[in-house]
C-alpha cells in the first residue's frame, strides 16, 4: 500500500496594509495565502480597510499596472495574476489606490513569508489601528477637514456632518473581530 505524503503547507504572506497620507496612520496586518490573486485581495483588502467597494482600483506591483483590463492604458488583469507571482520577498512592497477621485493611496509591506498551519483560517487579520474614513469624503485631506469639524461641537458643519458620518463613528476604533467576522466569507 502507498503512503500518501502530506501535503506541503502553502506560503502565507504578512501583510501591511497602511493608507497613506493619514497621520495618525491608519492600517492592517493581515495574513494570506501565496495563492490568493490580486482580485481576491482587492476584495480583502476592502474588507479589512473598511471599504465598501463603491469605486475602482488599481493595483501597481514592480512597475506594472493591474486592475479591470484596460488596453489602452497598459493595465493588466489582476483575475488571475496570484501573489506569488508577483511578491519578491519578504520587505517588498506594492500599491493599490482604490477611488480614483479620492485617490486613497494603500502601501502593502510583505512583512513576513510563513508556512500556513492547518488551524488557521486564510485570510486573517491579525491586528490593526484606526477607523477607515467613510467612502466619499475627499480623500486624505476631506478627511481630516472632516475630523476637524466633528471634533468641534460649536463648528457650523458639525451637526451635518455628525449626520453624515453617524454617531456611531469614532476615527479611533478597530474592531478585529467584526473585520474577522467578514472575512470569514474568503475561506
Amino acid at each position: 500500500m502507498a503512503s500518501l505524503k502530506p501535503a506541503s503547507p502553502q506560503t502565507v504572506y504578512q501583510l501591511k496594509i497602511t493608507l497613506k497620507n493619514i497621520r495618525p496612520p491608519i492600517w492592517r496586518r493581515i495574513q494570506v495565502l501565496s495563492s490568493t490573486t490580486l482580485q481576491q485581495l482587492h476584495l480583502i483588502v476592502q474588507e479589512v480597510m473598511g471599504w465598501d467597494n463603491y469605486h475602482m482600483h488599481s493595483w501597481t506591483i514592480a512597475g506594472i499596472d493591474y486592475g479591470q483590463p484596460q488596453p489602452e492604458f497598459n493595465v493588466r488583469s489582476e483575475k488571475t495574476v496570484k501573489l506569488s507571482q508577483v511578491v519578491k520577498g519578504e520587505k517588498s512592497k506594492f500599491f493599490y489606490t482604490y477611488d480614483f477621485g479620492d485617490s486613497w493611496e494603500h502601501e502593502i509591506l510583505v512583512e513576513k513569508e510563513l508556512p500556513s498551519t492547518p488551524d488557521t483560517n486564510y485570510p486573517v487579520c491579525i491586528t490593526g489601528k484606526r477607523a477607515c474614513p467613510p467612502e466619499d469624503c475627499g480623500g486624505s485631506w476631506g478627511y481630516a477637514e472632516l475630523l476637524e469639524i466633528i471634533s468641534d461641537p460649536s463648528h457650523p458643519e458639525y451637526e451635518e456632518r455628525m449626520e453624515w458620518v453617524g454617531e456611531s463613528f469614532n476615527p479611533d476604533t478597530f474592531d478585529i473581530n467584526e473585520v474577522n467576522q467578514r472575512l470569514r466569507e474568503f475561506q
